[in-house]
């Protein structure tokens, strides 16, 4: 594929191929080095879009030449560049680690699909949540040099923007995304010709447009089907970020999914692991055993059977309503003739891997089951949002305890280098280096030994920062018709306790907790002593109406005079917003309904900028929280939408923050400054920063997925799919003859402190190689479950075929809590996940 830059009409003069390989690399938007650069160039419009290719297209051609005959600004330039590819081609954390000749690593590629990346604001295609994960993940893979593309789309106007009416309603914006001013560029093949994809849609053929980005040292691949050859209704397909109907996502899914594994083909690429961020892109599955039944002629079957192992689904839904589902006559309309022509196989057989009940044929098919028996392993995003989902998906493993569900975790984390300030970024370097981030072990001593008075400037000067950028936000806000255009009030001062909210506005994250009692919260806000000031931020999703309904009250509770210098709703949320929010706010405020928050990440952006946080015991600070470290709302159960425990729960949040959060940041010492509440600031940033940063995850996400996720895959297909065949045959057989397995006579004594157990089993059409039998004892009487593997008596078999089973095991608890099980058992087989039998003695 060609690398060129985009034919435009740029001066020919020394450095300008420098300021455009630059300004191209979204490595600049999590490099501070680069923004005296930029902001040389164009310091209003670098202050409010931090986009460096918009600058180039804007700026005067003979500006541009102007300075780059300046010595001050070639050299930045130069500077720039230098640490850009110094830093791509040394050794990252992976290549140190995982040296290929030395350790056996297999890992060659991952492609990391996803339907949003929050990279940037300079490339609008995210909502949120999702979207700020994936980003954050890809950047922080090409910080530790682990092996991944990614794989998304490319949408014509992206996400909504938002805007108030003079009565305070949200309105839903919908500005082009001009991919000539976004810092992408079209993939092209070694003629010139713009590489383009198809894929079957009913009645016609789909053409797919391929983009490109640079991510640091790895790349994002972007598709869209706004081509000319394409029908109107066609070329929208990708005009919204989660817009349309149920039609319309299928569609944006197939193209995902099916196109995005197409173009990975198409560029020679051939990843060992399919990484799908949610299961919008569950149809890769699919197209990656497609692509692997025509490169090795083999059957549909096995050819899931051999890649299955190297598919990881991270699911971010903490309720079932969240998973896409579609009804079955959508997908015969649109896979039918996909799985009957190009996968050789009826349209029931791919259905079924989407339903809880295989043989209903009125069941809608759900892209999260799909996931779930296409891929070897499966994660969730938090250790409390593990559990969680493993009683959502426990529905398909029946009989099965639920804490055995194959679902595991890895806690999301933030990349830090996109969160953290420039005032921040240069504490942290000076106390810990450059390298912090990039898979070195974080200083955390070095961080405990910053002094109040370190901490207190940098604070100090961070919260100024961030008042001075709300106001010229607001001024805009207010001006642009919301209140007429009045002289404003002066809003918010520098020197009070400043908290952010921010967040998507729906009911299950109850964004107007605050509000529950709006004169308590006005006696906070204007305490003359230790008063405190609210900054919020946030959209509704255009069809979510109780949401945009508790923008509006927070609206109307801003038009209170006694309120108006106090609170300030910002309008239009996004990713600059956040990132100048979570520098400056002293505390960050969650309130979502518990377990509601599969992780949540807002939070975790304020610990590397000395931000603390009080939050509901949900997500991540379920497992962040302790006292030394901020506060917590809530006794870390669940509680359901129970309106009496939401009235308790708002007056331990009123409590707290009346009696013990305010009046800490206001207890000043001799010093002037708060020693407590500098305490905790320091005790978050050692010890919560490098645990909830996206590093982490990328090198938990490595170490425990996809180095076995590819090592599993390539054993499958390793002497032409002979392990994988002999797995499908496996199967096959366990299939067969699982209903012939029994039990026989239980027996257990006790003795001698000792509980000795025989138990028999009839193996029926399978043999006992293909079994492993266990005691099981549930949790009770403050025991943990427990699990004691069994093994073959010698001469266990007896004339009639039964195989006996024998174990000790110490009189921790009575012999009558274990009940035996058995269930099949395959070296190379992960179960429950791949054959979900068991049987238990009743």
């Amino acid at each position: 594929m060609s690398e060129t830059i985009p034919a435009t009409s740029w001066p020919n003069v020394e450095g300008m191929d420098d300021l455009l390989e630059i300004a191209l690399n979204l490595h600049s938007c999590w490099n501070h080095e680069a923004d005296e650069m930029w902001s040389s160039l164009d310091p209003e419009l670098w202050e409010w879009t931090k986009n460096p290719w918009v600058i180039l297209l804007t700026v005067s051609r003979d500006k541009i030449i102007a300075l780059l005959a300046s010595p001050g600004f070639g050299a930045l330039v130069q500077d720039c560049l230098h640490h850009k590819r110094k830093s791509f081609n040394e050794q990252a954390w992976f290549q140190e680690k995982y040296p290929r000749k030395d350790s056996g690593a297999t890992l060659s590629l991952v492609a990391y699909f996803s339907m949003e990346f929050m990279l940037a604001e300079a490339l609008p295609i995210y909502s949120g949540g999702l979207g700020n994960v994936a980003g954050d993940q890809l950047k922080a893979a090409s910080d530790l040099g682990v092996p991944v593309v990614g794989v998304g789309l490319l949408y014509g106007q992206g996400y909504f923007r938002q805007d108030f009416d003079a009565s305070g309603n949200q309105q839903a914006l919908y500005p082009v995304n001009d991919p000539g001013q976004l810092p992408i560029r079209p993939l092209r093949q070694a003629n010139g010709e713009w590489l383009r994809l198809q894929i079957r849609l009913p009645g016609s053929k789909l053409w797919i447009r391929c983009w490109e980005a640079w991510v640091g040292r790895t790349k994002l691949y972007l598709l869209d089907t706004n081509d000319f050859a394409n029908t109107p209704a066609q070329r929208g397909i990708t005009s919204e970020l989660y817009g349309g109907d149920a039609e319309m996502r299928l569609k944006q899914e197939m193209v995902l999914g099916i196109g995005g594994w197409r173009l990975l083909r198409a560029l020679g690429l051939e990843p060992d692991v399919c990484h799908l961020n949610e299961g919008h892109a569950a149809f890769a599955i699919l197209e990656r055993a497609r692509c692997y039944m025509e490169d090795h002629k083999t059957s549909f079957e096995l050819a899931l059977t051999v890649t299955r192992p190297g598919n990881l689904f991270t699911t971010h839904t903490a309720v079932t309503a969240g998973f896409d589902r579609f009804h079955p006559d959508l997908m015969h309309e649109y896979l039918r003739r996909y799985t009957e022509e190009e996968l050789f196989i009826p349209l029931d057989e791919i259905l079924a891997m989407g339903r809880q009940n295989a043989g209903d044929t009125l069941e809608p098919f759900n892209m999260a089951y799909l996931a779930m028996r296409g891929s070897g392993r499966v994660n969730g995003v938090s250790k409390l949002h593990g559990q969680v989902s493993r009683h959502i998906f426990s529905p398909l493993f029946p009989r099965w305890p639920e804490w055995e569900v194959p679902v595991g975790s890895v806690t999301n984390g933030v990349h830090v280098p996109t969160w953290d300030s420039a005032e921040a970024d240069s504490l942290w370097s000076t106390a810990c280096g450059k390298r912090r981030w990039s898979g070195e072990e974080i200083c955390a001593d070095e961080i405990r030994r910053l002094s109040d008075e370190q901490l207190w400037q940098f604070r100090t000067s961070a919260r100024k920062n961030l008042i001075d950028r709300v106001r010229l936000r607001y001024a805009r806000q207010r001006a642009s018709g919301y209140d007429g255009p009045h002289d404003l009030p002066q809003v918010l001062n520098e020197h009070v306790l400043t908290v952010g909210f921010a967040r998507r506005f729906a009911t299950y994250k109850r964004p107007n907790f605050l509000l529950r009692d709006p004169e308590r919260l006005i006696r906070l806000l204007t305490n003359p002593d230790c008063p405190m000031q609210l900054i919020l931020a946030g959209k509704a999703h255009p069809q979510d109406r109780p949401g945009q309904a508790l923008i509006k009250r927070w609206n109307d509770f801003i038009e209170r005079p006694e309120v108006r210098q106090h609170v300030v709703f910002l309008s239009d949320y996004d990713m600059l917003m956040a990132q100048e929010l979570v520098q400056g706010a002293d505390l960050w405020i969650n309130t979502p309904r518990r377990p509601w928050e599969a992780c949540g990440t807002s939070g975790m952006k304020t610990l590397v900028n000395g931000g603390l946080n009080f939050s509901e015991l949900d997500g991540w600070w379920a497992e962040a929280y302790s006292p030394q470290v901020g506060w917590a709302i809530g006794d870390g159960l669940e509680h359901g939408d129970d309106p009496a425990w939401d009235s308790i729960e708002a007056e331990a949040m009123y409590t707290l923050l009346e009696q013990e959060v305010v009046p800490e940041f206001y207890d000043r010492g001799d010093n002037g400054m708060p020693s407590r509440w500098l305490s905790r600031v320091r005790e978050s940033m050692a010890r919560l920063t490098p645990e909830f940063s996206a590093s982490r995850a990328i090198q938990n996400y490595t170490e425990e997925h996809y180095l076995p996720a590819a090592s599993g895959y390539c054993q499958r297909a390793a002497n032409n799919s002979a392990l994988g065949a002999e797995v499908l045959r496996w199967l096959h057989k366990i299939a067969r003859g699982w209903d012939s397995v029994r039990f026989g006579s239980v027996h257990s004594e006790t003795h001698d402190g000792r509980h000795s157990f025989q138990v028999q089993i009839w193996p029926g059409d399978l043999s006992s190689r293909d079994l492993k039998v266990e005691l099981y004892a549930d949790p009770a009487g403050g025991h943990e479950a427990e699990i004691v593997t069994m093994t073959a008596c010698d001469k266990s078999s007896d004339a009639k075929g039964f195989v006996t089973y024998c174990v000790d095991l110490a009189t921790t608890r009575a012999a009558s809590d274990y009940t035996p099980r058995a269930f099949p058992h395959h070296p190379s087989v992960a179960v429950p996940l791949e054959t979900g039998e068991i049987l238990w003695q009743r």
